[in-house]
Formats: structure tokens, sequence, C-alpha cells
């Protein structure tokens, strides 16, 4: 008896520890539906999309400080486990911006924030991970960020309805999941982007009622059922492979008639006039019966008549490309035989004809839209006039005005020195007046600089300047290139350059306030974020200096000699006068090796910003030995509280946040960096500068917090930092 209840007791004893532990194991799995503690990472981001988008109370349980999206049901949050992979806030008539941590939300798969009122520019990092990103019918102004390009999951992308310009931006060729994209209703221009041929997946493209140029041969390869490019600027035939969609809607572009040409060799356009306001499909097949395209009879068959038309055409064509052959061959012999008494500029001419023929006679999956000659309302800026009366044509667009130099010498009273309102390392710049009474910026650049045989580099340096376009970028409204001379004409910017206004400026009543400073550097770095990051391939600035940010009436920068760096390729092995003067500023690695790259350009811009902050020049005799070089004498002392304090620009009288002061130094120190792969991208440093802005906000509104962030400001000085 005593045995069997020893046996019982220990039966007894083992159950219940293994019933505690299955009791141990159930809680633990329904924990996290119980009270779901959420992704740190992913709390930080909403509580910056909460505060960007200026606390709505609209988003219920959402809070800038602290809170559980997860457990505490935010509006619009899905959650699985402690990760978010859901937001959904459309329709809110949310305002505000998106921030500037969006890339924290790892797990996001859904982003949807359509038909608010969310304005500024779309985050050049977004949440890597999305498969539906949604930010239709808002405000949003740039365009399209390059991050997009790493977002390989997604399948839907709708950005319609906003405000977005420039082209489109070459960052498809990894997103062969996307199966729906939605760019119309915006203010997008040039070509469709080559990566466009490798959307293998994409059934649904809307593009209506944009500024788009160019053809339509990038979309032949797509599996498209609807297509939609009404109200743009495209030339040219629609492919054949195109009118085979189910849904085909064209109207309101400058199609040519009919259908697209037979494949090369090449054949003239047919007669008739153009149509273009044209449109196929709707719901409607374009091979329905009863269309009224051409392409339609194609169905009936071919009648004898024109199988032997055809048989006729073929034979002389094949008589023509025999005849064009032996003209070329021979026109070979006779220039080799004259090579000695040749100039070089012929050959070039030569060369670029030779590879135009290649280009009309190589045989593509594309669509023939492009062996159709450019109208001539197009081939305006694209051919220029050589110092020998020859004509040359450039090798991409110029999206400027070709000015002759008897105009610029009008608009600038003969290039007089009363004129002149700048000189820099490659020409002077003059006041110009044209007739339109519009006030221009003329750039007349120094033969020495650019020799005449290297018209190729200009044509080249000036279609790129000519495509840049940024709120904080000067931008480049025409060009000349006649009789010897090369001058570039720019939008005027009439406050002055920052260096003047920091260094020069005697007048009390004009010295830059901290939050004009902030204003200064956020926009230049959004300005080099633009070149370094969306521009493909990447430009880079190569003389950033204070000199070259531009400064409107409302102090807003703009960054002038974007693009100029392809003009002067051998600058780095030449010492020049005005290069001395940019020393300041120059990257180790350059003033070492001649080497500068994009990360030149982050060094240059911390220099920039320790200008901002010191008001003193990057390179300054007149101060003692130790004091000479601001970088040196700045760099140890930026993580000083103490010291940062006795640094500022004394004409600031105190007047600026601490905290904001101490932010700004930190962002120096990671640009200044003297090893380049430790500085940080510009879309970095924007985020950070962004940050501080949003911070110093924060602390505004909620002005009893123990920060010590007050503000001296004088009345008419704007207190909030928004941009």
């Amino acid at each position: 008896m005593a045995h069997q209840r020893v046996h019982f007791f220990r039966f007894s004893a083992e159950s219940a520890v293994g019933f505690s532990f299955l009791v141990v194991i159930l809680v633990s799995a329904l924990l996290p539906f119980v009270r779901s503690v959420t992704d740190p990472a992913d709390v930080s981001a909403l509580q910056v999309l909460f505060t960007s988008l200026n606390n709505p109370s609209q988003l219920t349980n959402w809070k800038s400080n602290g809170g559980d999206p997860c457990a505490e049901s935010w509006k619009g949050v899905t959650c699985q486990g402690s990760a978010v992979v859901s937001i959904e806030i459309s329709g809110l008539r949310l305002s505000g911006s998106l921030g500037y941590l969006l890339s924290n939300l790892m797990s996001l798969k859904n982003f949807d924030l359509s038909n608010n009122n969310i304005g500024e520019t779309i985050p050049y990092q977004l949440p890597p991970n999305l498969t539906s990103l949604n930010l239709a019918a808002n405000n949003l102004s740039g365009n399209l960020p390059y991050s997009l390009s790493n977002m390989v999951s997604l399948t839907y992308l709708n950005v319609s309805r906003n405000s977005l310009s420039t082209s489109i931006g070459d960052v498809f060729a990894n997103l062969d999941k996307l199966g729906t994209i939605d760019l119309s209703f915006n203010n997008l221009s040039g070509d469709l982007p080559n990566s466009f041929t490798l959307l293998t997946n994409l059934s649904s493209l809307y593009l209506q009622n944009n500024q788009l140029t160019g053809s339509l041969s990038v979309l032949t390869s797509s599996p498209l059922n609807i297509l939609n490019v009404a109200n743009n600027h495209f030339i040219g035939w629609i492919p054949q492979e195109l009118l085979k969609i189910n849904t085909l809607i064209y109207d309101g572009n400058s199609f040519a008639n009919g259908p697209a040409p037979p494949p090369p060799p090449y054949t003239t356009p047919p007669p008739g006039k153009s149509r273009g306001n044209q449109t196929r499909g709707g719901a409607t097949s374009p091979n329905t019966p009863g269309s009224s395209n051409p392409i339609s009879n194609s169905s009936k068959g071919l009648g004898t008549g024109i199988i032997t038309g055809i048989i006729v055409g073929v034979v002389l064509l094949v008589l023509l490309l025999v005849l064009a052959f032996c003209l070329c061959s021979r026109k070979n012999r006779k220039g080799s035989s004259q090579a000695s008494s040749t100039a070089n500029q012929p050959a070039i001419k030569m060369t670029g004809n030779a590879e135009m023929q290649e280009q009309r006679a190589k045989p593509t999956n594309a669509t023939v839209i492009d062996l159709r000659p450019p109208p001539l309302e197009k081939i305006t800026a694209e051919r220029l006039q050589g110092n020998n009366g020859s004509m040359k044509r450039a090798n991409a667009p110029i999206n400027a005005i070709s000015y002759t130099v008897a105009a610029l010498q009008t608009a600038t009273n003969s290039f007089n020195q009363d004129s002149l309102i700048g000189e820099g390392s490659i020409g002077r710049v003059y006041r110009g007046e044209f007739p339109n009474g519009k006030i221009m910026a003329v750039k007349k650049i120094d033969n020495s600089v650019l020799a005449l045989q290297e018209e190729e580099s200009f044509v080249e340096a000036v279609s790129t300047m000519s495509g840049l376009r940024h709120p904080n970028i000067v931008r480049l409204v025409g060009y000349c290139a006649e009789h010897g001379q090369r001058l570039l004409v720019y939008e005027h910017v009439g406050k002055g350059n920052s260096h003047d206004m920091l260094h020069f400026s005697e007048d009390s009543g004009k010295i830059l306030t901290w939050n004009a400073r902030v204003r200064i550097a956020l926009g230049t770095a959004r300005a080099l974020e633009y070149l370094h990051e969306v521009c493909l391939p990447p430009v880079v600035h190569r003389n950033l200096k204070s000199a070259n940010i531009l400064l409107d009436e409302e102090l807003s920068p703009h960054l002038s000699d974007c693009g100029l760096a392809a003009l002067t390729p051998n600058t780095e092995r030449q010492l020049t006068t005005e290069m001395v003067g940019s020393f300041g500023y120059s990257a180790p690695e350059f003033a070492l090796s001649g080497i500068y790259t994009v990360k030149s350009d982050v060094y240059s811009f911390g220099v920039v910003m320790l200008e901002l902050l010191t008001g003193r020049k990057p390179l300054d005799s007149s101060r003692t030995r130790a004091e000479q070089s601001l970088v040196r004498w700045a760099t140890p002392q930026l993580h000083d509280i103490d010291a940062l304090a006795k640094m500022v620009d004394p004409s600031l009288n105190g007047m600026y946040p601490a905290k904001s002061l101490s932010r700004f130094a930190d962002i120096i120190a990671l640009c200044v960096q003297p090893e380049p792969e430790f500085r940080p991208p510009m879309s970095e440093v924007v985020q950070q500068l962004v940050r501080l802005v949003q911070r110093a906000s924060i602390v505004k509104r909620h002005s009893s917090d123990e920060t010590g962030f007050v503000y001296k400001t004088p009345e008419h000085e704007a207190i909030d930092l928004s941009f």
C-alpha cells in the first residue's frame, strides 16, 4: 500500500511538471496576441511620421513619444507579432510631409497614404520591402527617389495626381515583379527610361497627362493589358506590338499616321497628314472589326498588285544598298589617301554618321519607331555652329535655348565691365537683360579652359546641365556655341551668394540668422543628394563652396555650376589662382592624388557647414597659424559643448538654439572625416538635417520642455524651421 502511494505521488508530480511546461508554452504562444511589444525601430519610424504629418488628431492612438502601435491598435496600422506590416491611412485630410525614417520599417509590405494633402518630396529612403506603395492624390513634388530601384518586392506603384517633375528616372531595372505603375497626372518630362524593357510582369501602365516625349519602343517587350499614354508629347509610330493591347489610349500626342514601317532597311513614312489626337482602345481592342485604324484592314489579305509592288521595292532597296556600299568604300579610300592633309574634325563627323547608320541597321526586338527622323521642331538646339561654319549634331537632346553671340552681346551691353557680377575658375559671369524683360546670368567661358577642338565636350556638358531640374539648383536656360565662343545662360538669382553674406555683409540687418543658415545647409544638401543619388550617372560637383551657393529673396539656396566639372576634366593637374582659393574646401584625397568623387563633395559640404556655423573663411591667413585652416582648428572642438559655444559666429549674438547647434556640429564632424569611405552619403546628411529641423519644431511647440531651446530671434524672423 505504501508502495502504491509513493508511485501515485511520483506520477502526480511528473504530471504536474508536464502540465506546467505545457502552460508555459501556451502562454508564451499567446502572449504576443495579448500584449504585443512593437519593434522599437518601427515605433520610432511611426513617431517621426506622426510628427511629420503635424500630429493629426485623425490618427487615433498615434503618439509622437512612447506608445505601442501593435498593442494599442494605432489607426490604420496592422501588425504580425511585433512587426508593422501595413499602414493604410488614406483619405484622412493629412498634411505635412513623410518624414525621414521610413526606411526603418523593414517588415512593412503595404503603404497607403493616398488621397491626402501631404507635401514636399518623396523621401529618398523608403521602406525597402514594400509590395504595394500608394501615394496618389497628394501634393508631392520632386521626382521618384533612386532608392526605389532596391525595392525588389514591389508589385504595385501609384504616385498619380501629384506634382512630380523632371524625368522618370532609370530606376526599374530590378523591379521585375511590378504589375501596375501609375504615374499619371503629374508634370514628368523626358523620354521613357530604358529600364522599362525589364518589366516582364507589367500588365497596367498609366502615364497620361504628363509632358513625356520620345517614342514608346521601350514598352514593346512588356506583357501589357492596359496602356494609357494620352496627353503627352510622344512622337513617331505606335509599335505594332502595342496595337495588340486590350486597352490602349493614346490621344493627345503627335503619333504618325498608320502602322509602324517594316524592319530595316529604312523606308519613308506613309503619305498623308499626321493624326495626333486619336484614341485606340478604351475598352475596345485595336483589332476589333470596324476599327478606323488602317491596320485593321490587314486581315483582308494582300492583293497581287501589292505583292508585286513589295517585290519591286525590295529589289530597288537591295540595289540602293549595293550602290551606297560602293560609294562608302570609294570615299574611305579617298579619305585615307588624303589623311595627311585632312583635319580630325571631319573624321569625327564620319564616325558619328557610321554609328548612326549602324544603329539603324541593327536588328532589335523593339519597334522600328526609332528609325523615323526626328521632326524639324525637335532638332532645335541639337545642332551647333562650329568655328569653321560646319554643323555638328549633339549626341543627346539639349533642353535649353540656343542663343547667338550677337543676342548675348546685346543683353550684356557687349560684356561691359558694368554688367560683370562674378568671376570663377572657368570664366566671368555677366548680368543680361533680354528683350522679353527677363534678367539672366551669362557665363562667358575662357577659351583657354575649353579648347576649340573640345566642342563635343561642351555639347555633352550642356546636354547634361540642361536636364538638371531641382528647386535648389540654378537652372540652365540657354547656351551659345558660335564663332569659337562658349557661353552659358542661367536663371538669375539676385540676392547674392552665401560667401558674401557671411563674410562681407557690413549691414547688421543683412546678417544671416541661425534659421537662415540651417535653411541654406538643408537646401544645398538636397541639391547634392539629387546630383549624387538621383542623376544617372551621378553628377560630381567638384567645386562646392559658399560662393557657388546663390540666395534668392527668401534666402533659399540655389547651387550653381552643377555639371561644369565635365568641361574641365584635367583641372586637378593644373594649379590655377582660382583653385588656390578653393583649397580650403578640398578633401584630403584631392590634394594628395587629384582624385575627386561624390565623397569629396560631401567633405566640401562639411566645410560649408563649418562656415555657416563659425562665420569664418576656410582659409584665413590673417589669423594665427593654428587657426588659419578652419577644418584643422574646428574639428577637435566639434564635440566639446563649451568650446562649440565659443566657435559660433559672433554676429549671431547668441540667437541660436543650443541643442540644434550641437546636432549641426555632429553632422559636420561626419562630413569632414579624412577617410572618404567613412563620410555619409548625402541622403543620410539630408535625413539628419531634416531631423534637426523637425526636432526644433517639436521643441518650439512644447516650449515648456526643459531643453534650453530658447530663441532670441527678432520678431520679423520666422521661428519655425519648416522648409
